[in-house]
């Protein structure tokens, strides 16, 4: 089983942090309303078992980068999605950095919103 079962971003702007991932990652999220959550989410393959999660605007999540650490994939090389990062606002605090051989690479950098993500992939 997974160890990351569902995850969420908390944002201030939905608009601006669903184009900022859009961009960033080459994705589209789609965006629903649920128990008061406005949220925008991930893609991901249905019944596929994988960890999913959102970008969530409610008056339970607040942004912030001195919250869990979460790692988003951004295979096949964590450096096409740094090279989009602070052209959408994004801020890179930590450049491509080699983990081993073995785990690959990993980065951080702060959202649209003020939060701190990493970034890990293979390449």
């Amino acid at each position: 089983t997974n160890s990351l079962n569902w995850f969420e971003i908390p944002v201030k702007d939905m608009a601006r942090a669903k184009h900022f991932y859009q961009v960033a990652f080459g994705i589209h999220m789609h965006e629903m309303t649920m128990m008061h959550m406005d949220m925008a989410m991930f893609p991901n393959e249905p019944g596929s078992g994988k960890a999913n999660g959102a970008l969530v605007r409610s008056n339970y999540h607040t942004p912030s980068t001195d919250g869990v650490m979460i790692y988003l994939n951004a295979n096949p090389d964590l450096q096409l999605v740094l090279n989009r990062i602070s052209g959408e606002g994004g801020q890179v605090i930590m450049q491509k950095t080699l983990i081993d051989e073995n785990t690959g690479y990993m980065a951080f950098f702060i959202d649209t919103e003020g939060n701190r993500i990493g970034l890990h992939s293979q390449g």
